[in-house]
């Protein structure tokens, strides 16, 4: 399949881009902005396959698409580029209005007007493929429920807000014009090149700075925790196997706490490299006061993409945590420049260390 990949320079979209590109059969179009968590040196991998190949551009330039799209034939979209941070949608909501929501309505245009123009057979093979996030469904009980593929919608943050009205609209240009469109939802990924302000990464990267470890309130939030290289396989087996109009919730049946995720990150490092003088990690953990809106509770039943095209997570919450952590200790070549706010494209590098 020739794939165009939308937000290939970020954590999930450069995954998923190393995940298509690893099968020659593949040819893999990149299509990314370059915003501050765009990084094209998550791509060093398969930069010079000749499978592979980058462009920069805006998913709300829709000319510039739709001309891409006629350019290279594609036989696909898979749609990741968006605004994914929480706290930044708390601090500044716009970007994610225009990202998520406009730029999913101009990127669904183009594809509209670009599979109206192909032949019958094309028509038939082409996908519309959206990306998107548990969040949406809102948040659970700490002690029942389950996201499926039917609960009602309920985004309690601009972030889950603007991402499920982007779900909506893919819904819609299925719905109303008959575009071939398949959606995931996925939980809270982890793993290689993850942007230094989210959860696992920051805490790893403090603690090896000697820095306090922020938990939000008491740590009790729970959430299902998704390699990022079994989501990649995923989302691969979805575009190519899932059926027209239906939707994928994606998890890796690993349910923890917070204050679980930080602590066995600690427990881990003091293993791997030990603090001077042999203090504890876990003695950096700092409580903080909780952000407004913070979800309880998510929770994925997987059983849908498992009982019918097959997929199930190869990686454990330990045998990927530990991996993960493997991978930032060998590897300051990637985070180290984004700590230090000097890699190129980064334009808030002075807010990401300050929150470090």
């Amino acid at each position: 399949m020739k794939i165009l990949v939308t937000g290939g320079a970020g954590f999930i979209g450069s995954a998923v881009c190393r995940q298509l590109a690893a099968n020659p059969q593949n040819q893999v179009i990149n299509v990314d902005k370059l915003t501050y968590a765009g990084n094209l040196t998550s791509l060093r991998q398969i930069e010079n396959y000749p499978n592979y190949r980058f462009v920069q551009a805006d998913i709300c330039d829709d000319t510039a698409i739709l001309d891409l799209l006629r350019a290279e034939k594609v036989d696909a979209i898979m749609h990741l580029a968006a605004e994914s941070h929480v706290d930044r949608s708390i601090d500044g909501p716009a970007a994610f209005i225009e990202t998520n929501i406009v730029g999913t309505f101009r990127l669904l245009n183009a594809a509209l007007a670009y599979w109206r123009e192909l032949t019958p057979d094309a028509k038939n093979t082409f996908r519309f493929h959206h990306i998107s996030t548990d969040e949406v469904f809102g948040d659970l009980p700490f002690d029942s429920g389950i996201f499926t593929e039917e609960t009602p919608y309920a985004p309690s943050s601009p972030y889950s807000a603007s991402k499920a009205a982007s779900d909506h609209l893919v819904r819609a240009w299925h719905e109303t014009y008959g575009l071939p469109v398949v959606l995931s939802n996925c939980s809270n990924n982890y793993g290689p090149f993850h942007f230094p302000e989210k959860l696992i990464p920051l805490v790893i990267l403090n603690a090896l700075d000697g820095k306090q470890l922020p938990v939000y309130g008491a740590g009790a939030n729970v959430r299902d925790w998704l390699y990022v290289e079994d989501h990649a396989r995923a989302l691969e087996v979805v575009v190519t196997k899932g059926t027209v109009g239906e939707s994928y919730n994606i998890g890796g049946h690993n349910e923890k706490t917070n204050l679980s995720v930080v602590e066995t990150i600690c427990d881990i490092l003091d293993q791997k490299r030990p603090r001077a003088g042999g203090a504890r990690y876990r003695d950096l953990i700092t409580f903080v006061s909780d952000r407004p809106g913070h979800d309880r509770r998510y929770a994925i039943d997987a059983s849908k993409i498992e009982r019918d095209l097959g997929w199930k997570p190869v990686e454990t919450f330990e045998s990927g945590l530990a991996k993960t952590i493997e991978w930032y200790l060998a590897n300051d070549w990637w985070w180290e420049p984004i700590r230090s706010g000097t890699y190129a494209g980064e334009r808030l590098g002075a807010e990401v260390k300050a929150k470090a």
